[in-house]
C-alpha cells in the first residue's frame, strides 16, 4: 500500500526545540507520513528516508513552524459586553462593574438563554480568524453557565468546534468562575454544587480535559479552590487556575504545589513566589490582551520568571469582557511591547510552552520526529516578523495532523 508522504524542501525551519531560541535550521527537509513528522535532516540525505514518491512542497525560502497553540480562551459564550467597555472608559473598574451585576454575571445570563446552535454559530465566527492565523490547537474554558445544564452545553459546543473546524480543542471545566446570582452569599454551597454535581456530570459526559478555578476577591478563595481541585484529583483530571490577576491572594503558590499545568494572568505574583513555579515545573500563562483592555499597570514579574527558568506561554484569553481579542499574532506583539518579551519568547509562548501548558508538549509544539504534523508555512524569512507586524497575516499554508487545512494552491504564491 502506498504511504501518504509529504516532503517540505527549501524552507527555513523554526523547530522550537532546545531550552531556548527558535531552533532555526537551514538546508533541511521535513518529511510527513500520515499524521506524523518522520524525518528532519539535510537534504543531501533525504533519499535514504523517502520510500515512495511523496508530495513535494517547495517552500521557496519561507518559514516553517509548528502549528500555533492558543492555550487560554473563553471562546464559547452568549451576548457581548460592549456597554461595559464604554463604562470602563468612563472610569468604572472591572471589580466595580462585576459587583454591580455586570461582568461575568451578565454573560452568564446571555449564555444560559442561548441555544446550543446559536452558541456554536457565534463561536465559529470568533474561531475563524484564529484558524486563519495558523492556530491548530486551542483551549476553550466553560464558566459562563454556572449550572450543570449550561456548562455542559458550552463544553458540547467546544467539542463540536473540534469536529467541524479541523482544530484540536482542549476542554477545560471552569464552573468555579464566578458566583451565580441564585447563590449570593452562599459561595460554599455553590462549591458543593460544583464538586458534587457539575464537575462529575461534565466529566461523565466525556467533556472535561482539565479543571480551572478563578481565585480572586470577586471570585473564590484558596480553600474553596482546594475543594474543587480535590474533586479533580479524584477524577484524574489535571488542574490550572486564574490567579493573581487583580490582587495577590497566594493562589499561584498553592496551585503550583499541586503540580498544576499552569497559573494564568499572574500580574500580582510576587518575585519571591516565582521560585515555587520553577520548582514544580508549572507554566506561567501571560495574557497581555486582558492587561491591555483593562488598562492594567501592574506587570507580571517577567524578569523573575526568566531568571528562574519558568516556561512562559502567552494566549488570547479571548472573552467578551476583559479580552475581546481574536488574533494570536496580535497577542505576540502585545507580549513583546507591553511585557517586554523577546520575539523568541513570544513564538515559544504560542508553540512549545503553550503545548506544555496544556499537557501536550510530548505531542505538539515543536518540529520534532514523532510529533504530530501540525505545521504552518509563513511568507516571511525570519521568525521575528511574526511578532513585529501588526494587522498583516503572512500565513501561507496550514497542515493539521498531516492534512492540508489551508488550500495548498496558495502555498507558493508570492
Amino acid at each position: 500500500m502506498k504511504k501518504n508522504q509529504t516532503l517540505f524542501i527549501n524552507a527555513r525551519l523554526a523547530t522550537m526545540t532546545g531550552e531556548s531560541g527558535y531552533g532555526v535550521v537551514e538546508d533541511h527537509g521535513l518529511l510527513v507520513e500520515a499524521d506524523r513528522i518522520i524525518w528532519i535532516g539535510l537534504m543531501s540525505e533525504r533519499q535514504t528516508r523517502v520510500e515512495t514518491e511523496p508530495e513535494v512542497i517547495d517552500c521557496q525560502g519561507k518559514l516553517l513552524t509548528p502549528g500555533l497553540i492558543d492555550c487560554h480562551s473563553h471562546l464559547v459564550y452568549g451576548g457581548d459586553r460592549a456597554d461595559e467597555f464604554e463604562l470602563r472608559l468612563e472610569g468604572a473598574s472591572y471589580e466595580e462593574i462585576s459587583r454591580a451585576g455586570g461582568g461575568i454575571k451578565s454573560t452568564v445570563k446571555a449564555t444560559r438563554e442561548a441555544t446550543q446552535q446559536s452558541l456554536l454559530y457565534s463561536a465559529k465566527k470568533r474561531l475563524k480568524p484564529l484558524l486563519e492565523e495558523g492556530v491548530t490547537t486551542l483551549e476553550i474554558k466553560s464558566g459562563y453557565g454556572l449550572d450543570s445544564e449550561t456548562e455542559i452545553k458550552m463544553l458540547r459546543v467546544a467539542k463540536q468546534l473540534e469536529t467541524d473546524c479541523s482544530v484540536r480543542i482542549k476542554k477545560t471545566f471552569l464552573g468555579a468562575h464566578a458566583l451565580p446570582e441564585e447563590y449570593t452569599n452562599r459561595s460554599d454551597d455553590y462549591i458543593d454544587l460544583v464538586c458534587n454535581q457539575m464537575l462529575p456530570e461534565a466529566h461523565s459526559a466525556g467533556l472535561v480535559d482539565a479543571v480551572d478555578v478563578f481565585i480572586e476577591k470577586i471570585a473564590f478563595t484558596i480553600d474553596q479552590a482546594q475543594r474543587v481541585f480535590d474533586c479533580a484529583d479524584a477524577l484524574g483530571l489535571p488542574v490550572k487556575a486564574h490567579v493573581e490577576q487583580l490582587s495577590d491572594m497566594g493562589g499561584a503558590v498553592m496551585v503550583a504545589k499541586r503540580k498544576a499545568l499552569s497559573v494564568d494572568h499572574i500580574e500580582y505574583l510576587t518575585k519571591d513566589d516565582v521560585t515555587t513555579l520553577a520548582e514544580n515545573n508549572t507554566v506561567a500563562v501571560l495574557l497581555p490582551g486582558a492587561f491591555y483592555v483593562l488598562r492594567e499597570t501592574k506587570l507580571p514579574p517577567i524578569e523573575a520568571l526568566r531568571a528562574n527558568g519558568v516556561s512562559m506561554a502567552i494566549a488570547t484569553d479571548a472573552n467578551p469582557g476583559s479580552s475581546p481579542v481574536h488574533s494570536l499574532l496580535l497577542i505576540m506583539n502585545m507580549a513583546c511591547t507591553l511585557f517586554r518579551l523577546t520575539p523568541t519568547e513570544a513564538l515559544r509562548g504560542v508553540t512549545i510552552n503553550a503545548a506544555k501548558a496544556l499537557g501536550l508538549n510530548k505531542e505538539l509544539g515543536s518540529l520534532s520526529v514523532g510529533k504530530q504534523a501540525d505545521l504552518v508555512l509563513w511568507d516571511v524569512d525570519k521568525p521575528a516578523m511574526l511578532s513585529y507586524q501588526i494587522g498583516l497575516n503572512p500565513c501561507a499554508a496550514i497542515m493539521k495532523a498531516g492534512v492540508w487545512r489551508k488550500p495548498l494552491e496558495t502555498c507558493n504564491d508570492r
